[in-house]
Order: C-alpha cells, then structure tokens, then sequence
C-alpha cells in the first residue's frame, strides 16, 4: 500500500487523554509532535483529535515531512481484558459513558487510566 493518507489513517497511533481542572480534556498523538486538541468533554476530544491528526498528516504529506509510524512498544500485549464485574457497576459504568456520549470500552479504559495514573491511550 502507498504511504499515502490513507495508508497513514489506518495505523494505530496512540491518542493520550488529560482531563484539566475544569471539566475540560486535551489530547494528544504522541508519535506526531505536535498533534494536539482540546474539548470539553470526551467525546468532544476524541473528534477533536482525530481531526487536529488529519491535519497534522496532510500537512506533513504536503510539506514532505517524514511521518513517524506508530511504535510497537506494546506488541506483545493484545489489549484485551475479559473481566467479570458485578451487574450493579456494569449498569453504572454503562450509564456514565452514555452520558459522557462514548463507548463503553473508551470510558473503561480512561477511566482504568485515570486510576493508575497512566497515560490514557
């Protein structure tokens, strides 16, 4: 495949999430420098960034800069965790991500991430 837009938008980049003071968050996409946005809720971030990497990529393809690929720092890992939790905070973890308007599996994993300290990703 050409190393065109396309090619670049189906790699996985790591989005890293930091929630501010105000109930605001900003985002970034670490192998991009640079790349970076902000929103006012999770949801509001996640389209944010994904624009702002657009950006970063078509500028970069413009301009003939090189374009960093995603590390493989984690390829050992799968990233899937099958857990059994109790039905109540299964309800309750369903309901915060509905209001936050993302997935359940982003609010699990930046909830998980904000417990640990780790960044989001």
């Amino acid at each position: 495949m050409a190393k065109n837009l396309e090619y670049y938008l189906q790699l996985p980049y790591r989005i890293v999430l930091y929630p501010s003071g105000q109930g605001e968050y900003a985002a970034e996409v670490p192998e991009l420098p640079g790349c970076i946005s902000q929103g006012q809720s999770v949801a509001e971030v996640y389209k944010m960034i994904e624009d702002a990497k657009i950006c970063w990529l078509e500028t970069a393809l413009e301009d003939g800069i090189e374009i960093p690929e995603p590390s493989q720092l984690n390829a050992e890992y799968s990233g899937r965790l099958n857990i059994r939790i109790p039905k109540s905070l299964h309800r309750t973890l369903v309901e915060k991500a509905k209001a936050e308007k993302i997935s359940l599996n982003q609010y699990i994993n930046y909830q998980l991430s904000k417990g640990t300290g780790h960044a989001f990703k």
